[in-house]
């Protein structure tokens, strides 16, 4: 009888036993801390044409603090016989407390290709219960802003 392959299943069956017992040593460390994590809310406005390309602006609730953040990507699929060509987009990004202070304006060039881009805007704490409202703008050189907004409560 050969006994080579009763040896390396043996090996193996240690190994397992072995990469199990490292496996089980991180999950029993994440279960013993207290951190608690409050989650993020987004509300985003619907996808709007906007300098030739697709924009949408949300606004990202965790507890009381509201980011604003705008998105640009492609209006459609690119093709072969029309590559995307690099773009510098003039972006303007706001927010408010509605009937309330202005939460700042963030005026950033992006350079665009075609992967979706996200541009950070004004982050402030605001107390709950309180309507906020973003409005993102991009234009380049030919073409005109036309603004796209989202309004959202800020829970309790």
């Amino acid at each position: 009888m050969n006994r080579r392959p009763l040896k390396g299943l043996t090996l193996l069956a240690a190994s397992a036993a072995a990469a199990g017992t490292l496996m089980a040593v991180p999950a029993q460390a994440a279960t013993t801390g207290t951190a608690t994590t409050t989650a993020t809310t987004e509300t985003c406005s619907p996808w709007s044409l906007q300098a030739g390309l697709m924009t949408q602006v949300c606004a990202a609730i965790t507890g009381t603090n509201v980011q604003f953040l705008g998105r640009v990507a492609l209006a459609g699929p690119p093709t072969p016989d029309f590559p995307p060509q690099p773009q510098v987009l003039s972006t303007t990004i706001s927010g408010q407390v509605v009937g309330g202070a202005s939460l700042g304006s963030v005026n950033q060039n992006v350079n665009f290709l075609a992967s979706t881009v996200t541009v950070n805007g004004p982050s402030s704490t605001v107390p709950c219960n309180n309507v906020v409202s973003g409005t993102f703008s991009v234009s380049k050189f030919g073409w005109f802003p036309s603004p796209v907004s989202v309004s959202t409560p800020v829970p309790c």
